[in-house]
């Protein structure tokens, strides 16, 4: 077959902020035009215009966005907090923050929490509140930062458990919740601790909340033997279908490279129970490369960074897993603004933001990855019930990643399909491939649709026939970012 190679490298930045001092910093605005992203995607395609984002007060999914390390002011919520809504993502992420909540024993302050709480509902959007981290002003009450231990003494469990009451009390009903983050990056926590504190808090949670949704876990890894024992301790307390959810994380610089470990997973989890899901808490890639934190050795870029977090999230979602991307904003783990003893185990900058920040927590830069996650959520009412993964290729059956659906309301068939063999590069590949949609007759003026940037294609005529139930399309052009296939009246965009 005749291959169409377009190489360009990506041009840096999409939009910068208006600085007049180093104390005064105006926000940039949200790009509303066509060519909010600047891709130098060149196609044979006629385009027929971009796809309309949406307000999360327009949509409809269980997607989440991050907004973690509020609670040590390694962010400012303020300063994002007018990207939430136009994102479109219905549920944030965030840690409960004990530390910042109890500075005095026994005195709660929950001012901080109930402005970001608050605000968010009245926005449309679910908080998902994490009761961790420790708070070391007891003894033996772990610590503020990931890897620092979780409450061991007995001073320090009571005070947790007052904690969960308090803070289990003053949201029921509003929030979601989620257990301590990421126990098992601290190798010297005993597995049975973390089932421990699992048990504590959602029956605190459950007595105060009955009807609380609650995930379990939050591990950092996505060992199956690891997750069983667990899993399985869980199952034998009676606990285990107390919770919604178990969470995962599991950072792969190949996002597809994650599967085969969580697939395992999925089958565990099944043998132990029929009610709870697995689902993924936090993912996201880097915009620069060698920065601190997961993924970070690598060379990566603010188009790398916005097509690995596409790739996560549709991996994920193509699977019928929940999904979410991490974070709204770049995270300075060095600027312990709060005074807490000690250090995390990140020392620079985060930036797996979909918005960039200064040194003071200031939003400067609108990513790509920005704009990239708000044309998904435009189009993933149309994901809506997943027909599961696909080999639409013969040529490349094991390099494409590849899902159909149907969307509930029309009953339109739609696919989302990329390169899924390697790490997201930072420069531009299309390959014409001839492939066969399965269920995708029913497409009567087939578009193309780049994820990315948000361009609709015209599919020409001449490339596209029909056989059966199936749709035809020789000469499709993929690369390593997704695309959607479907019919074009049911994608809103604009000329």
């Amino acid at each position: 077959m005749k291959k169409l190679l377009i190489l360009a490298l990506m041009s840096a930045g999409v939009s910068a902020c208006v600085s007049t001092s180093d104390d005064v910093v105006v926000s940039p605005k949200i790009d509303t035009s066509n060519d909010r992203v600047k891709s130098k995607l060149v196609l044979p395609y006629k385009q027929l215009g971009v796809v309309i984002p949406k307000n999360s007060s327009q949509t409809k999914n269980n997607l989440t966005v991050g907004c973690e390390t509020v609670d040590r002011d390694y962010t400012d919520y303020d300063a994002y907090k007018e990207y939430l809504a136009p994102l479109g993502i219905k549920k944030i992420r965030l840690q409960g923050g004990w530390a910042k909540t109890e500075k005095v024993k026994g005195v709660y302050n929950f001012a901080w929490l109930d402005h970001i709480v608050n605000d968010a509902i009245s926005r449309g959007i679910t908080p998902w509140v994490q009761t961790s981290y420790g708070n070391q002003i007891y003894n033996g009450g772990g610590t503020p930062f990931l890897k620092g231990g979780m409450p061991c003494t007995k001073e320090g469990k009571d005070a947790w458990n007052r904690w969960v009451e308090a803070i289990a009390k003053r949201y029921a009903g509003k929030v979601e919740w989620e257990m301590w983050n990421e126990p098992d990056i601290n190798r010297k926590t005993p597995k049975m601790e973390t089932v421990d504190i699992n048990v504590r808090t959602t029956n605190i949670i459950l007595k105060h909340d009955p009807k609380a949704k609650i995930a379990g876990l939050s591990l950092a890894s996505t060992k199956p033997g690891n997750f069983e024992i667990y899993v399985k301790a869980m199952a034998e307390l009676g606990m285990l279908d107390k919770f919604t959810w178990l969470t995962y994380h599991g950072y792969e610089y190949r996002p597809e490279a994650s599967y085969v470990n969580i697939d395992k997973m999925r089958e565990i989890l099944a043998k132990y129970s029929k009610k709870v899901l697995l689902r993924q808490g936090e993912n996201g890639a880097p915009s620069k490369g060698y920065m601190g934190g997961a993924l970070a050795h690598n060379p990566w870029t603010e188009y790398s960074q916005a097509k690995w977090d596409l790739r996560r999230m549709l991996g994920d979602w193509g699977r019928g897993i929940e999904t979410s991307v991490f974070s709204i904003s770049d995270m300075n783990y060095f600027n312990n603004a709060q005074g807490f003893a000690g250090v995390d185990q990140i020392k620079i900058k985060n930036v797996k933001g979909l918005l960039g920040t200064d040194d003071k927590n200031r939003v400067i830069k609108i990513k790509m990855a920005y704009y990239a996650v708000q044309n998904l959520v435009s189009v993933f009412e149309l994901l809506d019930n997943q027909q599961g993964k696909l080999v639409i290729s013969k040529e490349y059956p094991e390099q494409i990643e590849a899902f159909g659906y149907i969307d509930n309301e029309t009953r339109t068939p739609a696919f989302t399909i990329w390169f899924g063999d390697n790490t997201p590069s930072n420069l531009i590949l299309t390959i014409p491939v001839d492939v066969e949609l399965k269920g995708g007759a029913k497409i009567k003026e087939p578009v193309w649709v780049d994820i990315l940037s948000g361009k609709v294609c015209e599919i020409p005529a001449s490339a596209i026939s029909r056989s059966g139930n199936t749709l035809k399309i020789k000469g499709l052009h993929l690369y390593d970012s997704p695309v959607l296939i479907t019919d074009k009246s049911v994608v809103d965009f604009r000329k």
